[in-house]
């Protein structure tokens, strides 16, 4: 069942993240819905631009425009939406999927201008046929797209995950707990992995994010006396550094 498709990635901080990768048949209904969008797109420029054509006479050149148009469309709105919007099209949104590197990251631009200029090519012969085998074949759910770009299609994390804090957010003093806690068994080590951590985390992809903290903080807290359970993931990271640096 695609449901319990899952990938490790072990991160340069040696905890390993594990991802749900999404499957053939939630991408499909995904690219349908993009599909519809896109040409409710078209159809609504193609009206709006035969009412202006007709009024002005645009003839021929408003015919380059439309094919323009069509083409901005068809080429652009994956890119658009997956580089501006956390690497989730509208489509993928309804689905609660996200494009992500293979390493967890967020896609950028020529990532995502890969795997999308590749995607006609799932649909050799016909009807995606060729995408769909290959997302049922490799061990990363990928299609030729994402095979060359370096991506994958995970789902996102639901239920009830605490949120992730604001960046930028740090705690009020009414916030620290720490003054009490027993940090001296978090040896050196493991204090520079949590800080480097903490310095590149808003390059992490959101769900792996929230994933790798939950992690590095469950396999600490037990080295710590005085934390308070309800305390986790990022906040309890960022709390045992300043309980460290708060006594030097």
């Amino acid at each position: 069942m695609e449901w319990e498709d899952r990938l490790s990635i072990a991160t340069p901080e040696g905890v390993e993240v594990s991802l749900t990768l999404a499957g053939a048949a939630s991408r499909f209904v995904s690219a349908l819905v993009d599909l519809v969008i896109q040409i409710l797109i078209l159809l609504a420029f193609g009206l709006v631009l035969g009412i202006i054509g007709t009024g002005i006479g645009l003839g021929g050149f408003g015919i380059a425009i439309w094919f323009v148009v069509w083409f901005l469309v068809i080429a652009g709105y994956d890119i658009f939406f997956e580089v501006l919007n956390g690497g989730r099209t509208p489509g993928k949104m309804m689905n609660g999927l996200r494009v992500v590197r293979v390493q967890g990251h967020p896609v950028g631009f020529l990532t995502s201008a890969i795997r999308n200029f590749l995607r006609p090519i799932d649909f050799l012969p016909s009807a995606y046929l060729l995408g769909a085998i290959l997302i049922l074949a490799t061990r990363k759910n990928q299609r030729i797209g994402d095979i060359a770009a370096g991506t994958l299609v995970v789902r996102e994390l639901t239920g009830d995950e605490p949120p992730l804090p604001r960046i930028g957010a740090a705690y009020e003093p009414a916030e620290r707990p720490y003054a009490s806690w027993d940090t001296s068994r978090i040896t050196a080590e493991e204090l520079a992995t949590v800080r480097q951590f903490l310095a590149r985390r808003h390059d992490i992809d959101q769900s792996a994010r929230f994933e790798l903290a939950e992690t590095l903080a469950e396999r600490l807290r037990p080295k710590i006396t005085g934390a308070p359970a309800e305390l986790r993931g990022e906040r309890f990271l960022e709390a045992l550094v300043a309980a460290k640096s708060a006594r030097g």
